[in-house]
């Protein structure tokens, strides 16, 4: 690859990596440095990468940057402070936005991430297993249990209302 490719890979798809990561993470500064090795990673390795299969280089090497920053993030423990003067207000929330945060909360890592890079980013089956690591026919089964999954938290009344 060549600094020109680089260049234009980093053009053409910081957007959606860092959308990508984003989504998973749901923290700013932490998809902002995911995103930032993945694409110093790959300046590193620039001599190896194929031009013209960068984006799958990058989401691939951005998705395993992910999951070590996650269980980096799982080793950690925070204690949060308790104050008992918080309110909380007992209405519904009509946001569908915020529904659909909650309902790709409630998935695993795997299964988050192979919604969003199918559903989201709009990449094949195969494209996603070369990303992921996993086969085609695991990102069908894991994509079609994350999918039944979701459909059974959006249509529970409780946590749409």
């Amino acid at each position: 690859m060549t600094e020109r490719e680089y260049n234009q890979c980093v053009t053409e798809y910081a957007d959606n990596v860092y959308r990508f990561i984003l989504k998973n993470l749901r923290h700013e500064e932490d998809a902002r440095d995911v995103v930032q090795t993945a694409f110093e990673k790959m300046w590193v390795n620039r001599a190896q990468v194929d031009g013209s299969k960068c984006k799958s280089y990058l989401f691939t090497v951005a998705y395993h940057q992910m999951v070590d920053h996650i269980r980096k993030a799982k080793r950690v423990t925070y204690k949060e402070e308790f104050n008992e003067n918080v309110r909380v207000y007992d209405r519904p929330m009509h946001n569908t936005r915020k529904v659909l945060e909650e309902a790709l909360a409630q998935l695993n890592e795997t299964q988050r991430s192979l919604v969003l890079l199918k559903d989201y980013e709009g990449y094949s089956y195969e494209e996603i297993g070369q990303i992921t690591g996993l086969s085609e026919s695991q990102v069908k089964v894991y994509l079609h249990r994350a999918r039944v999954q979701l459909k059974n938290y959006l249509v529970s009344p409780e946590n749409v209302l």
